[in-house]
C-alpha cells in the first residue's frame, strides 16, 4: 500500500515557539536594576585620526569619527502578537494524513494507520455508513484525516466518485454529511472517419471509446461491424459530460446522438432527452425501431456474449446484458406476460422471470426486493415495476442482469424484436426531434472546431 504519512516532531515546534518567545523578551523594557551613567569628560581630547573625518560634538567634548565608519544596523524586531503565535502553533501541528484506497484495503485498517484508536474508528465507520454504503469502497477512493493542534483527529473525509466527499466531524458529538460539488453538463460534438474498429477510431479522435459499446449493441442486429466497415466511413457523435468548477470531468459521459454513414445508407440513433435509456434508430431519416431498457436512466455496463468474468477471472458466456444503477432503482417488465418464477437461483441471486407466450421468457436477476403482492401467475404489463436493483448472488456492484430466452436458449436482448418495436410511436414528432438534434449537433461541432 502506498501511503503518505507525514509526522512533524514536537521538537521543532517547541524550538520555534521558544525563539518567538525570546524575540518577545528582547522588546520588553529593561529591568529596573540596569542603569547607565554619562561618560566622564577626558582631561584632553584624543589625538585626531588620520584622514578626513566627521566632527561630532557633544556637551562634554568634541570627537572625530572616520568617514568610513557607519554604526551597525540591527534588524527591527516586532513584538509577537498572541494571535500570530497561536497561528504558528497550529501550523506546526500534525498535518493531515492521506491515503488512497487500494485492492484489499478496509476502512478500519486505513484508519488504524492514521493512529486512530479502535473506539474512534468504530464511531467514524458508523458515521460514514449513515451517508455511504461502505461496501462500495473501492480502489481509487481517497481517505484523509485532519488533526487538532493537540494531535487528536478532528475531521475524517472520504472522497468517492464524481467529486463527492463524505465528511465526519469529531467533536463533542460526531456528525457526518455528504458534500456534492457544484457541476454543470456541457455538450460536445465530434465528426470523425472510421478506420479500423469503432473503438479505436473514437479513441484516436478523443471521443469516449465506451460509446462503441452503445453503438454495437443498438446496431448489432443491423450492421456487421467486421464486414460492413471498409474504412473511411463518417461517424458523428454528440454527447454530454459533467464538469466541475475547476474544469475536471466527473461521472460517465452520456451519448445523445450518433450518425453512421455506411455505403448509401445513414443510420442515426437518438437517445431520449429524459435519460430514460430509450433510443430510437433511424434509417435514412425513417424510424427503424426503438430500444427501451428495463431500468430507466441506467448505464449498460456489460454486453451479451463471451467475456472475462469479473469475479472468477475466466472466460465465460454472458447470457444477458447488465445495467448499472443505484440499489433500489425500480425495474420494469419490458413486455406484457405472466410471472413464472420468483425466488433465488444460485449466482443470479433474487430473480423474477416472466413468460411471454409459450416460448419466450425474460429474466431479471440480482434484485434487492420484489413488490409486495407480486406472485407467480400474476399478469404484468410492459412498464410495470417487478423489482428493485440490487447485488444479490454473484455481483460486484448494484446492477440488473437482464436475459431473454427463446425455447430455453439465451439470445441478445437488444436484438430481439420483442424488446425493440416502433409500434404506437409518433412518427411526426420523432422526425421533428431528429431534425432539432441534427441542428444542435452542427452548432456544437462548429464551436468545438
Amino acid at each position: 500500500m502506498k501511503l503518505r504519512h507525514i509526522v512533524l516532531g514536537t521538537t521543532m515546534a517547541a524550538a520555534a515557539v521558544s525563539t518567538i518567545a525570546s524575540r518577545a523578551l528582547i522588546l520588553e523594557a529593561p529591568p529596573e536594576y540596569i542603569f547607565s551613567e554619562a561618560p566622564e569628560a577626558l582631561d584632553s581630547p584624543p589625538e585626531p585620526l588620520d584622514g578626513p573625518g566627521v566632527n561630532a560634538s557633544g556637551e562634554t567634548m568634541p570627537n572625530m569619527l572616520p568617514a568610513a565608519f557607519q554604526p551597525p544596523e540591527f534588524p527591527a524586531l516586532e513584538r509577537a502578537e498572541p494571535d500570530n503565535l497561536m497561528a504558528l502553533v497550529q501550523a506546526l501541528a500534525t498535518p493531515p494524513w492521506e491515503a488512497t484506497v487500494e485492492a484489499g484495503d478496509t476502512l478500519d485498517v486505513l484508519l488504524s494507520l492514521a493512529d486512530m484508536d479502535a473506539q474512534t474508528r468504530t464511531e467514524v465507520a458508523l458515521a460514514l455508513t449513515v451517508e455511504y454504503d461502505l461496501r462500495r469502497l473501492r480502489p481509487g477512493h481517497r481517505l484523509s484525516v485532519d488533526f487538532r493542534p493537540d494531535g487528536t483527529p478532528s475531521v475524517v473525509t472520504l472522497a468517492v466518485d464524481d467529486g463527492v466527499r463524505i465528511e465526519v466531524t469529531l467533536d463533542d458529538t460526531i456528525a457526518s454529511r455528504t458534500v456534492t460539488p457544484s457541476a454543470l453538463t456541457v455538450e460536445r460534438a465530434s465528426q470523425l472517419l472510421v478506420n479500423g474498429s469503432i473503438y479505436a477510431s473514437l479513441d484516436r479522435a478523443g471521443v469516449p471509446a465506451r460509446f462503441a459499446v452503445d453503438l454495437a449493441q443498438i446496431l448489432g442486429e443491423t450492421v456487421d461491424f467486421r464486414r460492413d466497415l471498409q474504412g473511411g466511413e463518417t461517424l458523428n457523435i454528440l454527447w454530454g459530460q459533467t464538469v466541475l468548477r475547476d474544469g475536471s470531468e466527473v461521472g460517465q459521459p452520456s451519448i445523445s446522438y450518433a450518425a453512421l454513414d455506411l455505403a448509401d445508407d445513414r443510420f442515426e440513433i437518438l437517445w431520449s432527452a429524459e435519460d430514460s435509456g430509450r433510443a430510437t434508430v433511424y434509417l435514412n431519416g425513417e424510424i427503424l425501431r426503438t430500444v427501451a431498457p428495463p431500468v430507466e436512466g441506467a448505464r449498460l455496463s456489460s454486453v451479451f456474449g463471451q467475456r472475462k468474468h469479473p469475479i472468477y477471472g475466466n472466460m465465460r458466456m454472458h447470457t444477458g446484458v447488465d445495467y448499472a444503477a443505484a440499489a433500489g432503482t425500480p425495474i420494469a417488465a419490458t413486455a406484457p406476460g405472466r410471472v413464472s418464477f420468483i425466488g433465488w437461483r444460485s449466482g443470479y441471486g433474487r430473480v423474477v422471470e416472466i413468460a411471454h407466450g409459450s416460448d419466450t421468457m425474460t429474466r431479471y436477476a440480482h434484485l434487492s426486493a420484489v413488490p409486495e403482492g407480486l406472485a407467480v401467475g400474476n399478469r404484468v404489463v410492459a412498464g410495470e415495476t417487478i423489482g428493485q436493483v440490487g447485488e444479490t448472488g454473484t455481483a460486484t456492484a448494484p446492477n440488473l442482469h437482464y436475459e431473454v430466452r427463446v425455447d430455453g436458449r439465451p439470445i441478445d436482448p437488444l436484438g430481439e424484436e420483442l424488446l425493440a418495436s416502433a409500434e404506437n410511436f409518433d412518427t411526426a414528432d420523432a422526425t421533428e426531434i431528429l431534425e432539432e438534434t441534427r441542428t444542435r449537433f452542427a452548432t456544437f461541432l462548429r464551436e468545438d472546431t
